[in-house]
């Protein structure tokens, strides 16, 4: 079955994906949302692709170096073995900063015999809209296009460059490399620097992962999907972006293809939450600095979206010259979405600011920044709130007045309230704390169906939505509350399908959903785990775990039939949940559920 069967690495400049059989599908230079030099992901034929091609019946496996963003395909046949290790280089340099630069490094390592391999190199640049054009230099091989837009690509090998671009047979007698690079090197590059350049690599990772807590259990895929979160983020402004592909489908043939090379304030915020909880503050430092540069206006409202270098207008077009994956089109590029209102958003925002605060109090930086963002917060909810907007989902029809939304308004008050209490500043806190209960009040009233006995998706509909699950995670409401409690149990029996969560069953703006999306599901079992149901909880979370592809990555989507993997890869979404979820089972001991269940 074709499961997404991808790795990704990156540098937290950019990413690509490497299928399992050693082929670069996808890759983006110089950052994540330029254009493509690889896209086989999206069009077999006109994307382009870096695929390499043992020459004999060669057994081809794949794994990460523990603990790094390094991927490494081994190609075994008897005695003749090599293998390929793929990564973007990043490491700290003598002046206390990072390199990460816009290239891919391929090492080819010889272990034994006489492996024999060719390469199709053919990349097809700025999403292959024109021609793009090979010329072999004397350091490297140029590849060009400048049909519809001018670009370069340079690639650099200790094989004979002829041979690589005709695609000859190599023979492996010792280490080589390939290395993409966006732009021209000044030094030459040989196979012991690029030796260095991995073993440098290498040491970043596991520093990194290192100051990951260790947990009970789950360890290996807490690792795996900080370390896929952590590659999801782009140093040079701190954005997070949702997943590192565009236009792969919720479902196979449908049009719900959507471009996630950007970053979602909710996603985001969300990342950063549970990114700071496994210790990695600088992280958190970088995306608030990305939130206060995008707020100079003390009453300025955020937009739901922004690009990683906090471009504001993300025009959707389409590319259509490429057919999509497995056929799925339109390709996307550009999200319309940004021009959206979502309420939702200034309770997600206001949640990370008080964690950081709560969490890092004494090395917080801008704490002025952060308490003026935190009164405008409170000003633009207690201004809208009352309205409809288009939700979590970001249906594209007519705004109502979803329960999630309204729940995050609450949020916003209640950890403005917090922060207020931490900063000493309580001249503001009796208006604000009736302003909170105000909310509350009306989403008891007006989301609560008592006809299904649970909280519904939007101000007097009967439609279930897995969103309101996060009531409790937020704090608004107790697990053993009997209205939460009933509403995960219609949850379950309106939404669950074999164990796998629909978002919502009614139609939207495309038609009815057909494919679970996988923070669901997680969500799901975070509830019923809250609710007491442990065990069961445990059981499906296991069972979810097994639906991962090889590397035990996630994109955003689950088929309900197949169990294959759809939607952008890998989604920041799924593996925060994942890592949220895996936490859960494996801190809380034997004697606090004894105590949650008096209280």
């Amino acid at each position: 079955m074709d499961n997404l069967n991808y790795g990704i690495i990156g540098n937290c400049r950019s990413a690509a994906l490497i299928s399992k059989d050693g082929s670069i599908d996808w890759c983006c230079l110089p950052q994540f949302d330029s254009t493509s030099i690889f896209a086989r992901l999206l069009d077999e034929q006109k994307g382009g692709s870096f695929e390499v091609h043992p020459i004999g019946d060669y057994n081809i496996e794949q794994e990460y170096y523990r603990s790094t963003a390094i991927l490494i395909t081994r190609f075994t046949e008897g005695e003749n073995v090599f293998e390929l290790h793929d990564f973007m280089p990043r490491h700290h340099k003598m002046n206390g900063k990072y390199k990460a630069q816009p290239e891919i490094i391929r090492y080819v390592k010889y272990v034994s015999g006489s492996p024999k391999f060719t390469v199709k190199y053919d990349p097809k640049l700025e999403y292959g809209l024109g021609e793009t054009t090979h010329f072999v230099k004397e350091d490297f091989i140029a590849s060009l296009t400048h049909q519809e837009k001018y670009d370069t690509l340079f690639l650099y090998t200790s094989f004979d460059k002829e041979g690589v671009l005709n695609g000859d047979e190599i023979t492996l007698k010792e280490d080589g490399y390939f290395l993409i690079r966006y732009n021209e090197k000044i030094l030459k590059p040989t196979t012991e620097k690029m030796a260095l350049e991995l073993e440098r690599t290498k040491v970043y990772w596991l520093d990194w992962s290192a100051k990951t807590p260790d947990y009970q259990k789950f360890k290996d895929e807490i690792i795996r999907s900080a370390i896929t979160l952590k590659m999801l983020t782009y140093d040079k402004t701190g954005a997070v972006l949702a997943a590192a592909t565009t236009s792969l489908p919720e479902t196979i043939g449908e049009v719900r293809n959507w471009d996630y090379r950007f970053c979602w304030i909710r996603d985001a915020s969300m990342v950063i939450k549970v990114v700071s909880e496994l210790g990695h503050k600088n992280s958190a430092k970088r995306y608030l600095q990305f939130i206060i540069d995008l707020m100079p206006d003390k009453d300025e409202k955020l937009q739901i979206m922004y690009g990683i270098n906090k471009e504001k207008m993300l025009t959707e077009i389409s590319l259509d010259h490429l057919d999509g994956y497995k056929g799925s089109k339109p390709v996307r590029v550009g999200n319309a979405a940004y021009m959206q209102k979502q309420n939702d958003i200034y309770g997600i925002l206001m949640d990370v600011i008080y964690e950081q605060l709560r969490n890092f109090s004494n090395d917080i930086e801008n704490v002025e920044e952060l308490w003026s963002i935190t009164k405008g917060i409170v000003w633009i909810v207690g201004k809208h709130w009352e309205e409809p907007d288009k939700g979590i989902w970001e249906f594209r029809g007519d705004d109502r007045h979803f329960t999630f939304s309204k729940v995050l308004c609450w949020v916003a008050l209640d950890r403005a309230i917090k922060v207020a209490n931490m900063f000493g500043k309580t001249r503001k806190l009796e208006r604000w704390t009736a302003l909170e209960q105000k909310i509350k009040d009306d989403i008891h009233e007006n989301a609560w169906n008592s006809d299904i006995n649970a909280f519904v998706q939007s101000y007097g509909s009967r439609h279930l939505d897995a969103s309101v699950l996060l009531m409790e995670p937020y704090g608004f409401i107790h697990p053993r509350d009997p209205k939460y409690v009933s509403t995960v149990k219609a949850i379950e029996e309106g939404l669950s399908n074999d164990g796998l969560l629909y978002r919502y069953k009614n139609e939207d703006d495309f038609g009815l959903p057909s494919s679970s999306f996988t923070i669901c599901t997680f969500w799901f079992i975070n509830a019923l785990f809250k609710i007491g149901e442990e065990e069961k909880a445990l059981e499906q979370f296991e069972r979810l775990l097994s639906y991962s592809n090889h590397l035990g990555l996630f994109s955003e989507d689950i088929d309900f039939k197949t169990k294959r993997l759809l939607g952008n890869f890998p989604q920041a979404y799924s593996h925060l949940a994942l890592i949220e979820c895996a936490i859960n089972f494996s801190t809380k001991q034997k004697d606090e559920r004894i105590l949650e269940s008096i209280k």
